[in-house]
């Protein structure tokens, strides 16, 4: 399948090799640079109890090295040929990438194509890569300020009771720990696969030419696992206020935290939930740091954004109290200003400022072939759309003012919330 149209559309190809393995082409020649991109269906959410943090861990294990890529050099090939690559992790799938002069294309192709089919997992890379991560560990959680609220840890494990996001993404360093190295294959047999990723070839490339060298470096490769297939836990409703107080050694300024479970990515009231953010603290005129921090500079900071997944969302709003100014106090006015989007629709000049916003955020959304790269992947591994990234737009011009009212009604409600003290460590 071919997709084209106006200039800003991003125009690609997609098509499946008979193994499974899910291929996304995106020829731009204005510069030249190629990414190539993997990315596997798999994340947090698909360890088992007992051993988390697989995924994240093996975001750092497949670079070790491979049968023919000699152990710690992965870098070291990479950027000795002018290139850049890196990896994440989320609850839902994991991202490799190498962004590198086209010319060498059909390094990177070779690179991707050697961790799918000959990593090297053994005891030396296993019990490495376990220190590397209790590392980064320590440095973003433990002792990061606020680390609980940025990577979840504080919040996730009340709103989720039997979902697994209810773990976090860097896992339990205890069940690492006692993880043995047939564990370890065994997952990179499970989830590793052609049939569980979709490979993203973005920039200075010719289609026909990269399909070829597609087939001959990925075409050969096995499943060692057949196709994975997902049944969604259900969460039980929230109907009765969670509160909870979770200490920081890291901070003297508390926070009021108040965290909603939400519906996923893909439901259109996710998308009404991000304008809900950005008329709640989206810039120096957003509602909450109007009347918050400028005008009764009451909160030092203010968020409010929406975290949607494959599976469920949270949306979590918090404040930074300003002097003496009490936790009650910031959340009084919190819970002012989502009662007035529940009773109030939003003036029409708010509303157009709002589209405006949109529709500039999604004109510089592809202005980079990694960002291309990571959202056509993106789309059409966890929206199962890839047309999306041209069409996503069409999604936020579609809500109105009374969707807005609405969704607030749904979801921002007090009994179905977690109400987060967020303290630091010497508070009473």
């Amino acid at each position: 399948m071919a997709v084209s149209g106006n200039a800003q559309e991003v125009e690609y190809t997609e098509y499946d090799l008979d193994n499974g393995l899910h291929v996304i082409l995106h020829q731009e020649n204005k510069a030249p640079v190629v990414t190539v991109g993997v990315m596997y269906h798999v994340g947090a959410k698909d360890e088992e109890t007992g051993r988390t943090g697989f995924a994240h861990f093996f975001e750092h294990l497949l670079f070790e090295g491979t049968k023919n890529i000699e152990r710690g050099k992965w870098f070291d090939i990479v950027s000795a040929n002018g290139g850049r690559n890196n990896a994440n992790t989320t609850q839902d799938r994991t991202y490799y990438y190498e962004t590198l002069p086209s010319n060498n294309l059909e390094l990177g192709l070779w690179m991707e194509s050697e961790r799918m089919l000959h990593p090297v997992i053994n005891k030396i890379g296993v019990d490495t890569q376990n220190e590397v991560v209790k590392e980064e560990k320590r440095q973003r959680i433990d002792n990061a300020p606020y680390g609980k609220i940025i990577y979840r840890t504080g919040i996730n494990k009340y709103i989720f009771k039997k979902h697994p996001y209810g773990q976090s993404v860097i896992g339990s360093m205890e069940d690492l720990d006692a993880a043995k190295l047939d564990e370890f294959i065994a997952f990179n047999n499970k989830f590793y696969n052609p049939n569980n990723a979709t490979l993203v070839v973005a920039g200075d490339i010719q289609i026909e030419d990269t399909k070829k060298m597609i087939a001959d470096y990925f075409g050969p490769i096995k499943n060692t696992g057949d196709k994975i297939t997902r049944t969604i836990i259900k969460e039980d409703p929230i109907t009765t206020e969670i509160k909870a107080t979770e200490k920081d050694a890291n901070i003297q300024i508390p926070a009021k935290v108040l965290v909603y479970r939400t519906p996923k990515q893909t439901d259109k009231d996710a998308y009404v939930l991000n304008y809900i953010s950005t008329i709640l603290t989206g810039g120096n005129s957003s509602r909450m740091y109007k009347n918050m921090v400028e005008d009764k500079k009451m909160a030092l900071q203010v968020l409010a954004f929406t975290d949607a997944q494959e599976d469920y969302g949270t949306y979590i709003m918090g404040a930074l109290p300003l002097g003496n100014v009490g936790l009650d106090k910031l959340q009084a006015e919190m819970d002012a200003e989502i009662e007035k989007l529940q009773n109030e629709l939003i003036s029409e000049r708010e509303f157009k400022k709002l589209q405006n916003q949109f529709e500039n955020n999604f004109v510089n959304s592809n202005s980079s072939i990694e960002g291309i790269a990571n959202s056509l992947a993106r789309y059409q591994m966890l929206y199962n759309d890839t047309s999306l990234i041209n069409k996503e737009i069409d999604i936020y011009r579609s809500i109105t003012r009374e969707d807005i009212q609405n969704v607030a009604k749904k979801y921002l409600n007090k009994n179905q919330r977690l109400n987060l003290d967020y303290l630091p460590e010497s508070s009473k």
